[in-house]
């Protein structure tokens, strides 16, 4: 369990609901090519059930630096020129101890 971090929610939705197999297949390979990133180490792909258009990542990374560092990798950018998705909300979040 991580007890320390920098933790991202991204909910994204897919543009074209024509598309939503071709960006869940982008988003798979993104997530496993972000996890070599080095200062990563979670980025969840999850689907809601109810609207299959709707994904969210839950992505760990060291520090602010890493996850800033991630929107330069060359399989990121080559995921947003897909322009398969929207970024619906994201924000940055603490784990709280109990």
């Amino acid at each position: 369990m991580f007890d320390s971090g920098y933790f991202i929610t991204a909910e994204l939705r897919v543009k074209d609901q024509a598309q939503i197999v071709n960006a869940k297949s982008a988003l798979v390979t993104l997530c496993q090519k972000t996890l070599t990133e080095p200062g990563c180490s979670l980025f969840s792909l999850h689907q809601c059930e109810q609207d299959p258009a709707r994904f969210l990542l839950w992505e760990r990374f060291d520090d602010e630096a890493a996850f800033k560092q991630h929107f330069e990798e060359t399989h990121t950018k080559d995921y947003i020129r897909l322009d398969l998705t929207d970024i619906v909300q994201h924000f940055q979040s603490n784990i709280v101890s109990i």
